[in-house]
């Protein structure tokens, strides 16, 4: 498979160690804003957007986890990264299940949030990306925020919830579907229990795209795990609770 080269971004010392940052469908770099802001000081940051996202290239789908998470190895080895942590999110965090299961040497500490081994019948996801393509994805955004974000958290931070809005529906109709058939595809429960990598598994307690159970059956099969439920937090987790996220993280990367 040919790796594309995704956009990115850098921030932080040079000589700190890495810590890359992989978001959900429909998301961009923008989404890590909150942790790039508070880790740069010290720790090497690197947030990408997954080919057909942001800014990164759109080839023809459909995609696959593999091939995404073929895409981050390429960037780390453009970057001369040797080494990195990595936390991911949704469908972040089957990319961070795959490298961790298939390549732990270039994994230090790995963070899943919001995340599963199994998003839902392929089915489900072949409806959605039938609805994207005749709805258009200012429709998709509408029908996500409801599970991103919690009303109470839309209503309180306005501003928070349209640049997440707006980063979803600007998300290339075609770069979105093929994520989506990534996602339908992705059944990896079987192969947790050969995750060598120390492992956070976070999960939102209003989260209902990959509710705490998921998170669970993660842990479990996971042999050096922990979990971690954060009150209040729907699927992106990470902004909803970004400064209890980013504390999370910060305790797992030191070990």
């Amino acid at each position: 498979m040919k790796p594309v080269e995704v956009h990115y971004t850098i921030e932080g010392p040079h000589d700190a160690p890495v810590v890359l940052l992989s978001g959900s469908i429909g998301s961009s770099t923008d989404m890590w804003l909150p942790q790039r802001e508070a880790l740069a000081d010290e720790y090497r940051v690197i947030s990408c957007d997954h080919r057909g996202h942001g800014k990164s290239p759109v080839p023809p789908g459909p995609y696959s986890v593999a091939e995404m998470a073929t895409d981050v190895l390429a960037l780390l080895d453009r970057l001369d990264v040797e080494k990195a942590h990595f936390c991911g999110l949704s469908l972040g965090g089957a990319i961070g299940m795959w490298l961790g299961r298939y390549h732990p040497h270039r994994i230090d500490q790995l963070v899943l949030a919001c995340t599963s081994a199994n998003f839902g019948p392929k089915e489900m996801w072949a409806d959605r990306i039938d609805l994207a393509r005749k709805e258009g994805m200012e429709w998709i955004a509408g029908l996500s925020m409801p599970r991103w974000l919690t009303q109470g958290f839309i209503d309180q931070e306005p501003q928070t919830a349209e640049r997440v809005r707006t980063m979803l529906a600007s998300t290339p109709l075609d770069g979105y579907t093929g994520a989506c058939e990534a996602i339908g595809d992705w059944d990896f429960a079987d192969k947790l229990p050969d995750l060598p990598t120390p492992t956070l598994v976070i999960a939102g307690s209003e989260d209902p795209s990959t509710p705490p159970e998921h998170a669970r059956e993660i842990a479990a099969l996971v042999p050096r795990s922990r979990m971690v439920v954060l009150d209040g937090a729907a699927h992106l987790a990470n902004v909803q609770r970004a400064p209890e996220f980013t504390d999370l993280l910060r305790a797992h990367l030191l070990g």
